[in-house]
């Protein structure tokens, strides 16, 4: 049982407006409202949310995530930002830090399909979809013989990509397919 704050304060979240997002986002809210806080949440949705059809590295990289999250911030409208650790940039800007980090969730890449049981399955020429540039040169380093192809959106655009066959299979992260 947690003990609640001396000093209740009001706090104000801002958060990606993907399911992964708010997930993660009300998991911090929870955490707080246990210390006996009050907490909102405010939704945005960011550059990277809105760009879909270009890979990151062409685009801006991981930056584009999390930009208007910094905006709020920095104009006094969140008091905090909850966010991916991948999407965050190495150099934060001048008067952010990195405050808190929760405890890591499970790490590895998961294979998705809905037509082949794993990777090895997969048909010569098959095209495998992924937004990783790390999980691109795993894939082509162990079967050089599929198409690896770009697959942005948020994991339920992912996913909705799959079952409309633009790909044979896809790579995410584990971690947001046991978060929902």
């Amino acid at each position: 049982m947690s003990t609640p704050s001396l000093h209740p304060l009001h706090v104000v979240i801002a958060t990606r407006e993907s399911r992964l997002a708010l997930w993660q986002a009300e998991h911090v809210q929870s955490l707080l409202q246990q210390h006996g806080h009050t907490v909102t949440l405010l939704g945005m949705t960011t550059r990277g949310d809105q760009i879909l059809d270009r890979s990151l590295s062409k685009v801006g990289g991981k930056g584009l995530f999390v930009k208007e999250l910094e905006v709020a911030l920095d104009e006094g409208r969140a008091d905090i930002a909850v966010h991916s650790l991948k999407d965050v940039p190495m150099d934060l800007p001048d008067g952010f830090i990195l405050a808190c980090v929760l405890e890591r969730e499970d790490p590895s890449d998961a294979f998705v399909s809905n037509r082949y049981a794993t990777l090895a399955d997969v048909p010569q020429g098959g095209v495998v979809g992924t937004s990783s540039l790390r999980r691109t040169v795993l894939l082509r380093a162990l079967r050089p013989d599929l198409q690896i192809a770009p697959l942005r959106g948020n994991l339920d655009t992912r996913l909705r990509k799959l079952d409309e066959g633009q790909f044979d299979a896809i790579v995410l992260a584990t971690a947001g397919l046991l978060r929902l």
